[in-house]
């Protein structure tokens, strides 16, 4: 990064910079921008993204409504195409990383076929996905994803005997067992109850350390992004964009104790500052 560059960046965004330039980039966005046509007009909903992913890290995308966080990640996934410019997943384009079964999506809504019990929710996918596979091998395998998202003992109950936490956790399970190397998720844990969605954050957690994929959530919850992350993008309205990159230096493991450490503390007063500046900037 040179001596220009760095002066146009606040200590918080060097550091981020610096990160990004030891670790390769496995999602990198280059002046992303989304138009939509509304009305018959021209509306940019997203403008002039840059973003780099380093490979096994944890970000997510915080801001106000209507900031173009879900576009983004659609844009991530493959769903919308650009207006202009070019996103990469691990070097290809997202439609060909979803072809080649390296992108896995978790939704608010965990949307389980309510006929299918919960291990044939979770292997429903990777058969769909993979027709050769042998019924017994999908299924061993979404057995070992529910495992893994601490669902053991519940295999055979239908979506309606599940709680919302349950049913998500399925849904984790479902996109973790085409085992892809990126995982993006809007909102996943939005409709679940405080203490429930505590309870997922650390389920969460769990799951990245132990598997090292690239996560990348969509948020509304300052704590859930300080406690999730390394690292959050911080996105503004008038136009949708990214205004702020911040590192995330609490340390790990992390758990409830890391609520009352100062880095947590720090982080979250940013986040604060910024989405407060930014939302006044919306009225």
């Amino acid at each position: 990064m040179n001596v220009t560059a760095a002066k146009s960046l606040g200590p918080q965004s060097i550091a981020a910079a610096a990160m990004k330039q030891t670790q390769p980039a496995h999602i990198a966005a280059t002046n992303v921008a989304v138009d939509f046509i509304v009305s018959g007009r021209r509306q940019r909903v997203l403008h002039d993204v840059n973003l780099a992913v380093p490979k096994g890290s944890f970000v997510s995308l915080i801001g106000p409504s209507g900031c173009g966080k879900s576009t983004l990640l659609k844009v991530m996934a493959g769903l919308i195409e650009p207006s202009q410019g070019d996103i990469r997943v691990a070097g290809i384009r997202p439609q060909e990383a979803v072809k080649s079964r390296l992108i896995g999506l978790v939704f608010q809504d965990a949307t389980l076929l309510p006929w299918k019990n919960a291990i044939e929710n979770a292997a429903f996918l990777l058969m769909t996905a993979d027709e050769t596979m042998k019924k017994s091998d999908a299924m061993d395998r979404a057995a070992e994803k529910l495992r893994l998202v601490g669902l053991t003992g519940a295999e055979k109950k239908m979506p309606s005997q599940l709680s919302g936490g349950m049913r998500q956790r399925v849904a984790i399970a479902r996109a973790l067992a085409l085992d892809p190397e990126v995982l993006l998720m809007d909102e996943p844990f939005g409709a679940l109850d405080a203490i429930t969605r505590e309870e997922m954050s650390e389920c969460l957690l769990d799951i990245w350390e132990r598997t090292g994929k690239t996560v990348v959530l969509v948020t509304h919850s300052i704590d859930e992004a300080v406690l999730l992350s390394r690292e959050v993008h911080v996105m503004g309205t008038g136009p949708a964009r990214i205004i702020e990159t911040l590192p995330i230096t609490v340390p790990h493991p992390r758990n409830e104790e890391s609520y009352s450490d100062p880095a947590f503390t720090a982080a979250e007063s940013r986040l604060r500052s910024l989405l407060i500046e930014s939302h006044r900037r919306t009225r």
